[in-house]
């Protein structure tokens, strides 16, 4: 049997395909992303397998644009030889809010519930949705298995998820959620295999267009960055982290309708705002104006600034581990977060942090560290595949 693992965005769909042997998911055979899904947009289809690389147009239909695309990835996968046979698909969602704290196979009543929390994660949530009704009109026989990026956070103690705020809104549900579970149940995974110290105090650091820290004890999340929604903690690509209340309300005071806000902390801030220039590292990193200049050290700041909390709640730290876009790609980020931390103990070697940036789990700690640090390249969708086939059987 294989799952396909999914990930919805506005207008774009990555994919991997898992086969299981056994009960154990095995790594991906075949992985690709499709892009141009929205209305009126070309769709093309570029996967990978063994190796090589291909890329296709795939035919926009003339009904909604998700299920004609998907028909194409369908017909890639029935065209192909060798692969075993499909029997679910695992979709990433980013909030389950108070009632999933666990994957669960998806129906008209779970879709209904995930969907009163798309304006949580109005940049992924109704996405994720999406995908998963296109997936379930092209694919109706097969299982559709949702799975949170909030799972991972459902050990935080009652003190550590909470707000101070009334208790009526307690009732409601505003509580600390926190994201990118699924990146950090696999590279906790990944520690807890690879290293003696992997079950200690863990800092683990999402770095990418949506980032974010958690701090586990013995592979269980007990902080993180992010809260309710998306928007809090670390500064991002588009997003502002966290920020204080107040200027929210003076930008109500002047005017600013909700719709305004959203945008601007959704898309206009982080690394795009202070930069006025982009919000991709790689872009920032090539300018040498002093807002780029800004922008870097300012993400790199607030990784340093709220590392410090997230040690303070695991008691100390053995292992800290980057992952991410950012952080697997970006070795001089990795070095000026691990200088500013090395009060801490952490101390990297040079030349084994620069040669980090390929798909290999990497120690990148110095002789003599007291803490390891580890580059974890992340893969989601291996577990979402392991989450759909644990459920499933």
């Amino acid at each position: 049997m294989a799952i396909l693992s999914v990930n919805a965005g506005s207008s774009s769909l990555k994919f991997a395909l898992y086969p299981v042997l056994g009960k154990t998911v095995q790594p991906a055979l075949l992985s690709g992303n499709m892009q141009g899904l929205e209305p009126g947009g070309q769709p093309t289809l570029s996967w990978s397998r063994d190796g090589v690389s291909h890329e296709q147009p795939l035919p926009t239909g003339t009904g909604e644009p998700f299920a004609a695309a998907l028909q194409g990835l369908v017909d890639l996968l029935s065209q192909q030889t060798g692969l075993p046979p499909l029997t679910a698909v695992a979709h990433r969602v980013v909030h389950g809010g108070a009632m999933f704290t666990k994957s669960v196979v998806v129906t008209d009543e779970v879709l209904a519930q995930l969907a009163k929390l798309n304006s949580l994660a109005p940049l992924h949530q109704p996405h994720n949705l999406e995908g998963i009704r296109s997936f379930r009109r092209v694919l109706p026989n097969l299982p559709q298995v949702a799975c949170f990026d909030t799972a991972f956070h459902a050990t935080l103690s009652d003190v550590a998820g909470s707000f101070p705020l009334p208790q009526a809104l307690v009732d409601l549900g505003i509580k600390r959620y926190g994201f990118h579970g699924l990146s950090y149940q696999y590279v906790a995974g990944v520690l807890a295999r690879r290293s003696t110290r992997g079950l200690g105090r863990v800092l683990m650091a999402h770095l990418g267009n949506g980032a974010s820290l958690c701090a586990a004890v013995n592979g269980r999340s007990v902080a993180t960055t992010m809260g309710f929604s998306a928007l809090d903690g670390l500064m991002m690509g588009t997003r502002t982290g966290a920020l204080d209340a107040g200027v929210l309300l003076y930008l109500l005071e002047q005017g600013w309708d909700h719709k305004r806000l959203q945008t601007l902390l959704y898309k206009q801030s982080g690394l795009l705002g202070v930069s006025g220039i982009s919000a991709d590292m790689r872009r920032l990193r090539s300018e040498t104006g002093a807002s780029a200049r800004k922008a870097i050290e300012l993400f790199t700041h607030r990784v340093v600034r709220e590392s410090g909390a997230m040690v303070a709640c695991s008691q100390g730290l053995d292992v800290l581990a980057f992952s991410g876009g950012i952080g697997e790609h970006d070795a001089q980020l990795r070095a000026d977060v691990c200088q500013q931390l090395a009060w801490l103990g952490v101390a990297i070697d040079a030349d084994a942090n620069r040669a980090a940036v390929g798909d290999a789990v990497a120690p990148i700690h110095a002789t003599g560290s007291t803490v390891e640090v580890w580059v974890v390249p992340t893969d989601e969708g291996m577990v979402a595949a392991e989450e759909a086939e644990r459920l499933l059987s």
